[in-house]
C-alpha cells in the first residue's frame, strides 16, 4: 500500500508498505542536480554528495560507515542532472537508524576543510577515470553537443579545474539554496508502517527550511551538432541521437516501446542486424532518456575503425525504414519487456523506494504498477510510428572518439540521417 503525506514545511513523505518483507529501503531524493548549477560551479552537486558522507555535527565519516554496517545495512548516494539521492537499505527493525543517518548527512554535514581538500582530489581522480574511459566520457561530449552552452549539457562531475576551486562557502550556499523542504521527497519501501515512518521523518526532517528553491535553470533547448576526438584506440566509439520527449509528454511510453524494439535487447533490430547478422560490433544499443522539459533518443556503438563506414550505413538504413516496417509482433514483444521490467522492479525494496520517490517528483503522485502497465499496453503501432517519425525529424547529434579516419565528414553524416 502506497501512502503520501506532506509535512508542514512542504517536504513530501511517501511509503510503500510490503507486508512480509524483512528489509526496508529508505532515501531522500532532492530535486537539485547538475542542470541547476551556474557554469562557474559545475560539479558542485556531485562534490556536495561526496562531502555529505565525510562527517556531520554528530558523526565522523567513520561513524557513518560503522553505524550502518554494524546492523548489516548499506548506504550510498548518486547525482544526476536533475536529482541528488541519498539512500540506505537495512533490516526493518533498523528503520529508525537509517532515517536518522540519512537525515543527519543531508542536514548537518560539516564540510570539514581537511576532508574537503581530500575529497576534491578524489573527485578529480574520478573525472580523470571518466576521461580515460571512451565509452563513458563520450556520453558527456554527446550531451554537451546536444545542449550547448546550457547547464543541462554540462557534465555531472564538473571539470577538474572547477572542482579544485570549489570552496566550502560556495558549497554551503548551494546546499542552503537548493536543499529546501519543497525540493525533497523522503521515500521508503519494505517492511514498515507509514504512521511510524512519518513520525521518524517528521522528527528528523521537520526542521528543514520551507523556503522554495529558485535554482531551476531555463527551459532546455535541444540544438544538435557534432563532436569528434581523435584518440589512439582499438575501437571507434560512436554515439548518435535525436531529441526525445519529456517525462510528461504524451509520447513518453510510445518512445519507450520504440527504443526497446529498436535497440533495447538481444531481439532488437540493431542488435540483430549489426551484431548477429554482420558481426560489426560487440556492444550496440539504443535507449530513451527524459528530463522535465526535454529528452534524448540515443544510439551507441563501438567498432573497429575499418568497419565504421558499414556500421554507420547499417544504422542509418535501420533508422530510415523503422517507421514503415514496424510489425505488431515486435511491438508486442517490446511491450512485454517493459511490462516485465516494471513488475520485476516491484519485487525489490530498493527499486520501489526509488520508483515511488521519482514518480512523486515527476508526476506529483505515485502510479501503481497496474497504471504503468496500462499505459505501456495502450501503445499501439500507430503511436510507435508517430513518435518514430517525430524523433527522427529532429537535428542529429553525434559524438565520436577513437580513430576517425574512416568516419565521413560531419555534413555527410548529418545528411545520411536526414529523414
Amino acid at each position: 500500500m502506497v501512502k503520501v503525506t506532506t509535512l508542514d514545511n512542504g517536504l513530501r513523505v511517501i511509503s510503500d508498505e510490503m507486508p512480509g518483507m524483512g528489509t526496508v529501503s529508505i532515501g531522500a531524493w532532492v530535486g537539485v542536480g547538475a542542470r541547476f548549477e551556474p557554469a562557474h560551479l559545475n560539479g558542485v552537486s556531485h562534490l556536495l554528495e561526496h562531502m555529505a558522507f565525510k562527517g556531520t555535527e554528530r558523526r565522523s565519516a567513520r561513524d557513518i560507515a560503522e553505524e550502518i554496517e554494524a546492523v548489516g545495512g548499506h548506504i550510498n548516494a548518486y547525482t544526476s542532472r536533475e536529482t541528488t539521492a541519498y539512500y540506505a537499505k537495512v533490516l526493518k527493525d533498523d528503520l529508525a537508524l537509517a532515517v536518522d543517518i540519512v537525515g543527519d548527512i543531508l542536514q548537518h554535514s560539516t564540510l570539514d576543510p581537511t576532508e574537503l581538500d581530500r575529497e576534491r582530489q578524489v573527485v578529480v581522480q574520478e573525472i580523470g577515470q571518466a576521461i580515460d574511459t571512451p565509452d563513458d566520457i563520450i556520453f558527456d561530449w554527446f550531451q554537451q553537443t546536444a545542449y550547448p552552452d546550457q547547464a543541462i549539457g554540462r557534465p555531472v562531475l564538473g571539470t577538474a579545474e572547477i572542482v579544485r576551486g570549489l570552496g566550502r562557502d560556495a558549497i554551503f550556499d548551494f546546499m542552503r539554496a537548493g536543499y529546501t523542504a519543497p525540493q525533497i521527497v523522503v521515500s521508503a519501501a519494505g517492511g514498515l508502517e507509514h504512521a511510524r515512518f512519518l513520525d521518524l521523518v517528521g522528527e528528523t526532517f521537520g526542521g528543514i527550511s520551507p523556503q522554495s528553491s529558485s535554482a531551476a535553470d531555463a527551459q532546455a533547448k535541444y540544438r544538435g551538432g557534432h563532436y569528434r576526438e581523435e584518440r589512439d584506440l582499438e575501437q571507434t566509439h560512436l554515439v548518435l541521437g535525436f531529441e526525445g520527449v519529456a517525462y510528461q509528454d504524451d509520447d513518453y511510453y510510445a518512445l519507450a516501446v520504440m527504443s526497446a524494439l529498436f535497440g533495447g535487447g538481444m531481439s532488437s533490430r540493431l542488435f540483430q542486424e549489426v551484431r548477429e547478422q554482420r558481426g560489426l560490433a560487440y556492444s550496440i544499443y539504443a535507449y530513451a532518456s527524459s528530463y522535465v522539459d526535454t529528452g534524448m533518443f540515443t544510439i551507441y556503438a563501438g567498432t573497429s575503425p575499418e568497419d565504421v563506414p558499414e556500421m554507420v550505413a547499417v544504422i542509418a538504413e535501420e533508422c530510415a525504414k523503422l517507421s514503415t516496417t514496424l510489425t505488431e509482433p515486435e511491438i508486442a514483444r517490446a511491450r512485454a519487456q517493459l511490462r516485465a521490467s516494471t513488475i520485476m522492479g516491484m519485487e525489490s525494496t530498493s527499486s520501489r523506494c526509488e520508483h515511488r520517490a521519482r514518480q512523486l517528483m515527476i508526476f506529483g503522485e505515485p502510479l501503481s504498477a497496474e497504471e504503468t502497465i496500462a499505459r505501456i499496453d495502450a501503445v499501439d503501432l500507430d503511436a510507435v510510428r508517430r513518435v518514430t517519425e517525430r524523433v527522427l525529424k529532429s537535428p542529429i547529434t553525434t559524438a565520436a572518439v577513437g580513430p576517425l579516419d574512416h568516419l565521413e565528414p560531419d555534413t555527410a553524416l548529418a545528411q545520411r540521417f536526414k529523414f
